[in-house]
């Protein structure tokens, strides 16, 4: 089974530097400009992490400018 469906195994929850959050299972090595948030926990706590703290679906880059008036 593929470790990142297998909801039986522990799980990290990554960062990247744009804030983007990651669902990661613990036994697959995290990849680089990751960073663990979370974990190892279990797939619904690692969920519930992600939901309480990322809010703002844009990347951090992206979210600092604001919209420009037409």
């Amino acid at each position: 089974m593929n470790p990142f469906d297998d909801a039986s195994r522990p799980f990290l929850v990554v960062a990247n530097d744009e804030g983007q959050h990651a669902l990661w299972p613990q036994s697959v090595a995290v990849s680089a400009g990751w960073e663990v948030r979370h974990g190892p926990a279990d797939r619904a706590a690692c969920l519930d992490y992600i939901r309480a703290s990322w809010s703002d679906l844009r990347p951090r880059s992206l979210a600092a400018h604001p919209a420009s008036a037409p």
